[in-house]
């Protein structure tokens, strides 16, 4: 059975969790920014549940990071890491 996740969604969400701690928020902040519980964001950064593109957008938002500056940055390390 092939797997809904790969090399690169795992650095995907590092990277987010990355941006979130970067950015001085717990699970918990980025949780009441978007109304969300922390469980959710919980399950969200260890790959139990996926991300689509609208709700990488609001975390993005709730970060405070540009969504398009996201995605280049994102880019550039999938790049790095030859993905």
């Amino acid at each position: 059975m092939k797997s809904i996740f790969s090399d690169e969604y795992q650095i995907f969400i590092d990277f987010i969790k990355l941006k979130r701690t970067q950015k001085g928020l717990t699970q918990l902040d980025l949780a009441n920014k978007l109304g969300v519980t922390q469980s959710f964001i919980s399950k969200c950064e260890r790959g139990e549940r996926r991300l689509d593109l609208i709700e990488t957008r609001k975390i993005a938002n709730a970060i405070g990071i540009q969504f398009s500056a996201l995605i280049l940055e994102l880019e550039s390390e999938l790049s790095e890491a030859g993905k």
